[in-house]
């Protein structure tokens, strides 16, 4: 494996922590022994032949790549997921072309076997009017920041509870989104409303990618020209100034909330260029990443 991908994120338990949630009564049903995120994770490459008794998740967002299970191969693409399972060898990696962007957790427990089974082949998780990917997300950065601070017992737990919750919501995907399938249904917005709400849900959804004009149109259903004109009369703003914006907000959400780099940050929502993002961030808010952090820390 490539050692290092800028913006990387991870968090490896020593033997001491895992073998301490092997033994909590609550903890051992379910548990992480490893989590990160790689961003555009060129070269990345891992082979076991000799099995893990971990379960590894592998959810990509962005990009592709490929795994494979007792030789068996697969693809695995953007918005699609997989559990690979315990006790089993297996390979997976980045495509050349195309690297991969990829939440990944190792865990394990009396009830790890439950949320994985049958789950051995890509599986979507497509946004949508009624997705809710981003709570999704939010939920693996309050496991990750609670395992980063401290593995206390009361943190093992959090954390244990919050990973039910987790592979629940891609497990159980059709009940997870059902809340918002309820809530449009009730909804009597025109069709204009309904394209701009439904595209800024979109945004929302995929706020970690550098979506184009013309992938925001496709969405809709639109010429490129066209949707642009309905979004701005619905909103007041372009789609792709919109767009950045939201990036902002989550930007400084981030930096107020959590303990990465800026420039993690700047790869959490969707910008390669440290230096461009800085100037973006700046532009929305009149600070620096840096002294919006130090600012807002001392009010």
């Amino acid at each position: 494996m490539k050692n290092g991908f800028t913006g990387e994120r991870y968090i490896v338990l020593p033997p001491m922590t895992v073998e301490a949630e092997e033994n909590d009564p609550l903890v051992s049903s379910l548990f992480i022994t490893d989590i990160g995120y790689y961003p555009h994770a060129d070269s990345h490459f891992r082979e076991r032949h000799t099995p893990i008794s971990e379960y590894v998740l592998i959810y990509c967002i962005e990009g592709q790549g490929w795994f494979s299970v007792d030789q068996t191969r697969h693809k695995l693409k953007a918005n699609q997921y997989v559990i690979l399972p315990a006790c089993h060898p297996h390979a997976y990696g980045a495509d050349k072309s195309h690297p991969w962007t990829i939440y990944w957790i190792h865990f394990k427990g009396a009830h790890a076997s439950i949320y994985s089974e049958g789950l051995q082949q890509p599986q979507d998780i497509m946004p949508s009017r009624n997705s809710r990917i981003s709570e999704r997300q939010s939920v693996f950065e309050e496991i990750f920041a609670t395992l980063e601070h401290s593995t206390d017992r009361e943190s093992l737990r959090y954390a244990s509870s919050l990973l039910h919750y987790y592979l629940a919501s891609i497990r159980y995907l059709r009940l997870y989104r059902r809340k918002l399938v309820e809530e449009s249904q009730s909804s009597q917005l025109s069709s204009y409303q309904e394209l701009a709400s439904a595209t800024l849900h979109y945004m929302r959804e995929n706020v970690e990618k550098r979506l184009t004009l013309e992938q925001l149109a496709r969405y809709t259903g639109y010429s490129p020209s066209h949707f642009s004109n309905i979004f701005r009369q619905q909103t007041g703003e372009s789609p792709l100034a919109c767009l950045n914006r939201l990036k902002m907000e989550r930007a400084g959400q981030l930096l107020l909330t959590t303990n990465m780099r800026i420039n993690q940050i700047c790869h959490k929502v969707g910008f390669d260029d440290n230096f461009y993002f800085s100037r973006l961030f700046k532009q929305h808010t009149g600070l620096s990443p840096r002294l919006y952090r130090q600012a807002k820390a001392l009010t």
